[in-house]
């Protein structure tokens, strides 16, 4: 074999993935927690997919040397056969850098099915990323993709195209939505990252209504916070849920049903960081009856605070955001608010408070939300809202 040769050959291997190359422990430096499938949203419209490719820009918390994918079929009862999945680092454009590109395998397939309700985690990819950086993740789906797993709120542009473009640095054809398609995870290793901090919650932890493709929730701006601050060693991932609900399965399992997936099962996780309830309070009003009692929804951390303090995570919690204004909002809501936030306030009880609510209450009203950080709906916030809610977050609390 002449030089010329070997030395392709060994270019063509280290574009596949190797799990020898990893290094150092495992963390989640992105999260795109499965929520559902197309099919299950309530008058959403069914567009038919088949042999599609969905490529997505996701901008991890945390660099290091070698990554690993996690892909989801976990919302669906038929298996998911895979054509093709493609990494790379992403230039400005949003497009594969030059040389980046990489052939991501799963226990050295190219082409794996996932089986019903199951997770599949890649091999190893040795892959340089710096922290904040941006990977470009393409995804081949030979067969029907029309009921594939999603996270339902991506603030972020996924572009659908027809074939097996994976490898493709541009792409030719198809369409744009806002969903993260069958990715779940982005793990990272080999850099100085050792601990993962889980931001878990609603649709105020997923950014909702924050600037698509922006990078502006919490948790985002929480992870910029963390590398200016020089605590590298802390990746970020965001696993909250639109809609989400502590008690109860709606958008998404229950916080409680799906706490052990999402936060104790996370590679890396040493805290966690809880902003949820709102949702069980003003849903309640929209069903016509009575929102659940603070005990219900305290006894609901306690289980999260018990099942954490199993695994050696800490648990911080958040006072309920403000949101009188809402649709949803009413006087009974309020004072299950108030009562529940009073007791989250109570020290002995969390780990540590970030006290979100006040990082963006009305200070001459503050069962509303102030108007400088207020989107409209006075539920969510806008960016500048979640700029100060990561503000809010004292960085001691990490060490």
């Amino acid at each position: 074999m002449t030089r010329k040769a070997i030395g392709a050959l060994f270019a063509a291997s280290m574009m596949l993935a190797s799990p020898a190359l990893a290094a150092g422990p495992w963390v989640r430096t992105w999260d795109a927690v499965p929520v559902e499938i197309p099919s299950a949203w309530p008058g959403h419209p069914i567009i038919p997919m088949s042999d599609v490719t969905f490529r997505m820009v996701a901008r991890v918390s945390a660099g290091g040397s070698s990554v690993r994918l996690r892909l989801s079929n976990e919302q669906s009862d038929a298996p998911l056969a895979i054509g093709a999945v493609h990494v790379a680092v992403a230039g400005p454009d949003g497009q594969p850098q030059p040389g980046t590109d990489r052939i991501v395998t799963f226990a050295g397939s190219r082409s794996p099915t996932i089986p019903p309700f199951a997770p599949l985690m890649s091999d190893p990819v040795v892959l340089p990323v710096p922290a904040l950086g941006k990977l470009v993740v393409s995804i081949h789906v030979p067969g029907e993709a029309t009921r594939v797993t999603i996270h339902s709120l991506g603030v972020a542009t996924t572009t659908i195209v027809p074939g097996d473009q994976a490898g493709a640095v541009s792409l030719t054809g198809g369409r744009q939505a806002t969903e993260r398609y069958i990715l779940s995870g982005i793990d990272i290793s080999g850099g100085p990252a050792t601990s993962t901090i889980v931001t878990f919650g609603d649709s105020i932890t997923d950014g909702a209504l924050s600037t698509k493709d922006q990078n502006q929730r919490w948790p985002d701006i929480l992870a910029e916070r963390l590398k200016k601050a020089g605590m590298t060693r802390f990746a970020v991932a965001n696993a909250g849920i639109s809609g989400n609900r502590l008690l109860l399965t709606g958008a998404g399992p229950a916080a409680l049903a799906r706490f052990d997936r999402d936060v104790l099962a996370v590679p890396g996780v040493r805290y966690v960081v809880v902003l949820e309830g709102v949702n069980d309070i003003g849903w309640a009003r929209n069903a016509h009856v009575a929102p659940p009692r603070p005990e219900e929804i305290i006894a609901a951390y306690q289980q999260m605070i018990a099942r954490a303090h199993d695994h050696g995570v800490k648990v911080f919690g958040s006072p309920i955001l403000p949101y009188k204004g809402a649709g949803y909002w009413s006087e009974e809501g309020e004072a299950v608010r108030q009562a529940v936030n009073r007791w989250i306030r109570t020290p002995g009880h969390f780990d540590g408070i970030v006290d979100l609510d006040h990082a963006v209450a009305d200070k001459t009203d503050p069962l509303t939300m102030g108007a400088a950080y207020d989107s409209g709906d006075h539920l969510h916030p806008k960016d500048a809202g979640y700029k100060a809610m990561a503000e809010a977050v004292d960085l001691r609390l990490f060490h």
